[in-house]
């Protein structure tokens, strides 16, 4: 069973930054993709950046410019560089990671609560 630790959540005024973490351990395939997702109350759990074992990346518009996601593949833990944050970004935020041939998570961590507030 591949656990998801995340951390690095928290509370930061408009315009200030937060650097999320996203270890895998228990991993019982090759871990293909490493995306962020984050969910409001009431929403669907949205992408907002995934990056690919070769380091290719995909960002929602809603982040493009502000957000910056990478991986350490030797340790099997992605990050998400939040800066420039804003009121609308607040929400919980997910790890999920799956493999060639899946189409989308199949595993997820407990999700790290952010909020950008004055």
């Amino acid at each position: 069973q591949v656990q998801l630790v995340e951390s690095g959540g928290g509370l930061v005024q408009p315009g200030g930054s937060l650097r999320l973490s996203c270890a895998a351990s228990r991993t019982s395939f090759s871990i293909y993709f490493m995306a962020w997702y984050r969910q409001t109350p009431g929403n669907q759990r949205e992408l907002v950046a995934l990056v690919n074992s070769l380091g290719i990346t995909t960002y929602a518009n809603s982040v493009k410019g502000r957000f910056t996601i990478s991986r350490d593949n030797a340790k099997n833990t992605a990050y998400l560089q939040m800066n420039s944050l804003k009121v609308e970004d607040t929400a919980v935020y997910y790890c999920g990671v799956w493999g060639l041939g899946m189409s989308g998570p199949g595993y997820w961590g407990q999700g790290t609560q952010v909020t950008v507030s004055s």
